[in-house]
């Protein structure tokens, strides 16, 4: 099934340009390493009247117990393949979604694009074929490719981790362990839920210590989520899809969380993704056991039916994922949170610090 875009209510009485969320962000705050130690990142609590600055690892005190964090489960693939065709030009793939009968979606760029029933050698003498299939995809942006064996094993052995566009140097085994959760389960996205990779052991035991309760929801992110948007009217852009699942287990894990007076914390944009998803795909509105692809798209006015908190990253200026948290937190607050944020030197995107939020 597929989550369309439901229709904002409570609009606020605007309609909202590309430029409402541009910001000047001075480059050497784009985090390329992460921190030595997940907890030790910056936290800004955007909770209260004025913004307070902290250390991740304090999260458990800004929490109650009763409250509830959904994480987003997925696990990052070596997405990124290299490769070459037969007539010796440089290929490079990023596989977006793996299917049966070991048939991949990819991103692939070359400096001409390889024809259907070629053939794509990846990973050099030690690596693997791959026939070219055809197109798919919105505006055929998408490559199939037949991989002649089980594709996360392929990818496993022969791939590089899908670092976004904005970190310059290549993947390390440093960035193996530390673009992946603690908690990542289920292979699948090639982009890591960032809000999560604060998390480490200790903390997750502190939450527990402190009552805090824990469920998962899983979206394979997709390499769209670092797409611009490329109209003025954002009403106009049309979101990329991807995979999720919210199982009966956190459905069950909420409802307990609402009788009981706790809050319900996402941990990430795409956790709110999904538990909104299945919110409004629901006929009487309420949240259900859901898998599919989502589409949605959260822009301010959007009516929030699941989530009351939100931990996030820093996002790039004028993304889909900016509109998200304006639409969650409101649009003068998070700008004015974003200029407290660069002001104070924190870090950005996918490596950097991040913030604790409040629907408003």
């Amino acid at each position: 099934m597929s989550a369309p875009t439901p229709t904002p209510a409570g609009s606020p009485g605007r309609e909202f340009t590309l430029a409402d969320f541009d910001f000047e962000l001075p480059p050497e705050l784009i985090a390329q390493h992460p921190t030595a130690e997940r907890s030790a990142s910056r936290l800004l609590d955007g909770t209260g009247a004025a913004p307070a600055d902290r250390v991740f690892r304090e999260l458990p005190a800004l929490l109650q117990p009763g409250d509830l964090l959904v994480f987003n489960d997925t696990r990052v693939i070596k997405a990124r393949l290299f490769g070459e065709k037969p007539t010796g030009g440089a290929v490079e793939a990023l596989v977006e979604r793996v299917l049966p009968g070991h048939v991949v979606h990819a991103h692939l760029r070359a400096s001409k694009s390889p024809r259907a029933g070629s053939l794509v050698r990846f990973g050099g003498a030690e690596g693997f074929d791959a026939q070219v299939l055809g197109r798919a995809g919105p505006d055929e942006a998408l490559f199939v490719l037949q991989f002649p064996a089980e594709p996360l094993a392929l990818l496993e052995q022969h791939g590089h981790v899908p670092l976004p566009p904005y970190i310059e140097h290549a993947d390390s085994a440093d960035d193996e362990r530390r673009y992946q959760t603690v908690f990542a389960a289920r292979p699948g996205a090639v982009a890591a839920p960032t809000a999560a990779l604060h998390f480490d052991e200790p903390l997750l035991a502190a939450l527990a210590e402190r009552g805090v309760q824990r469920a998962a929801v899983t979206l394979h992110v997709g390499a769209g989520t670092f797409q611009p948007v490329r109209v003025e009217r954002i009403a106009e852009h049309r979101m990329h899809s991807e995979w999720f699942e919210v199982p009966q287990a956190t459905v069950d894990a909420i409802a307990a969380t609402r009788a009981r007076g706790g809050r319900v914390v996402a941990v990430g944009t795409t956790s709110v993704r999904s538990l909104e998803s299945a919110a409004h795909l629901s006929a009487r509105g309420t949240l259900q056991a859901c898998t599919g692809d989502t589409d949605i798209f959260i822009t301010p006015g959007f009516e929030f039916r699941v989530v009351d908190r939100l931990i996030t990253n820093f996002h790039l200026p004028k993304s889909t994922l900016m509109m998200l948290v304006s639409a969650f937190a409101g649009h003068a607050p998070v700008m004015a949170l974003y200029r407290h944020a660069i002001e104070s030197r924190y870090r950005f995107f996918s490596y950097g610090d991040s913030m604790l939020l409040e629907r408003r």
